[in-house]
């Protein structure tokens, strides 16, 4: 899917974390096809390499662990490195297992999704911010949730950092909006990814008893993430933008809920 073909990216890098498969992979997808260069990074190598492989001469993969610092810091060099900036930052990794009400909760599961859906989200803001000044700007685009402002059994973790991503996306807005750097959030709804089929699995909240035919595409969120690096979405910064709503996917070219 390609909806907005006038978006023109050539010459503009962008860096993906959680890259090797849904939202990750349909957000390098496209912005590649826009014209950008990409890099995927991810935990393991082997599918962000594949997907690169694919898209071709534009894109890179690198392996790193986004709740270590040293490690993202690492990869967003390399990313200069082999690019010499950067225009555009898709916030995308993130976690949901282990599902669990919080009597339930393993302490050491719960600490890890804090670790990769809070410090992860910050820690790639931190290695961003001052290549996207060099290049004169950017944009950041952090995937949130419906869940930052509702409450769902058994996804006290989950909740919890995506309200925390939210009050992120605000703090950079707040701090670089001068510098001509955007920071918006991405409200997908459900889509169709393994996060899903985890969600489903657990039998947990509203959100497991969904029909896959509920879930929207990953492609369509790509769509979504081009559409942000664009004035048009300017309104949203700071702030998240909904798929879940008409307005939001008819801004896109979506069809409506």
């Amino acid at each position: 899917m390609m909806l907005n073909a006038d978006i023109d990216l050539t010459g503009r890098t962008a860096i993906v974390t959680g890259a090797s498969r849904g939202i990750g992979e349909a957000a390098a997808c496209r912005l590649a096809h826009a014209g950008a260069n990409v890099a995927l990074l991810a935990r393991s190598s082997g599918d962000i390499e594949r997907i690169a492989g694919e898209i071709g001469g534009k894109a890179m993969a690198v392996a790193c662990d986004v709740a270590d610092w040293t490690s993202i810091n690492g990869a967003f060099q390399a990313v200069a490195a082999r690019f010499g900036r950067l225009d555009m930052l898709i916030n995308n990794a993130g976690i949901i297992d282990p599902i669990a009400r919080i009597e339930d909760a393993d302490p050491g599961g719960w600490g890890r999704v804090v670790d990769v859906n809070m410090k992860g989200v910050f820690h790639a803001l931190r290695a961003s911010l001052p290549m996207m000044k060099r290049a004169g700007g950017g944009t950041i685009v952090n995937i949130s949730s419906g869940a930052a402002t509702s409450a769902l059994e058994g996804w006290s973790h989950y909740c919890a950092t995506k309200a925390a991503v939210l009050m992120l996306t605000a703090c950079v807005h707040k701090e670089e909006a001068e510098n001509g750097i955007r920071c918006i959030g991405l409200s997908p709804g459900t889509v169709a990814t393994d996060m899903q089929r985890s969600i489903k699995a657990a039998g947990i909240n509203p959100v497991s008893k969904l029909d896959w035919s509920a879930h929207i595409p990953t492609e369509w969120v790509g769509e979504a993430i081009a559409w942000l690096t664009t004035p048009a979405a300017d309104a949203y910064a700071g702030r998240d933008f909904s798929l879940k709503t008409d307005e939001g996917r008819a801004a896109v070219g979506l069809p409506a809920l």
